[in-house]
């Protein structure tokens, strides 16, 4: 593929490790909406620095809005999945079939099952 293609592009910034699953938490915030320290916790074993660079690029790519409260202390700042980051959540939801589908050892997510999970 040339680095000019539309895919390459597109997975260029999607494959990065926990890009897809900060999309996946931010869908499951009340309004596709959560804080920092609420992604981290979240996401088991990312560091903050780590983080705070997939949130950037997210950003970048008008994947996710970032608010800043100023107004309260300490600051909060919210993290919000756009119409575009809604849409990628269709691709998430089709990885999941296939997984299901195909990979019969598939262990389930967290604390619910998958074949009933509403994602």
């Amino acid at each position: 593929m040339q680095d000019g293609c539309t895919v390459s592009q597109t997975v260029r910034y999607l494959s990065k490790r926990w890009t897809l699953l900060i999309i996946l938490e931010l869908y499951k915030g009340d309004r596709y909406t959560r804080r920092f320290s609420e992604l981290r916790d979240a996401l088991s074993g990312i560091t903050p620095k780590v983080l705070s660079e997939r949130l950037k690029e997210l950003e970048d790519e008008e994947i996710i809005t970032r608010n800043v409260d100023a107004t309260a202390f300490p600051v909060r700042t919210e993290y919000t999945l756009t119409e575009s980051g809604l849409g990628i959540i269709e691709i998430i939801r089709d990885i999941k079939k296939w997984a299901l589908t195909w990979k019969v050892d598939n262990i389930t997510c967290g604390n619910q099952d998958c074949k009933v999970c509403d994602l």
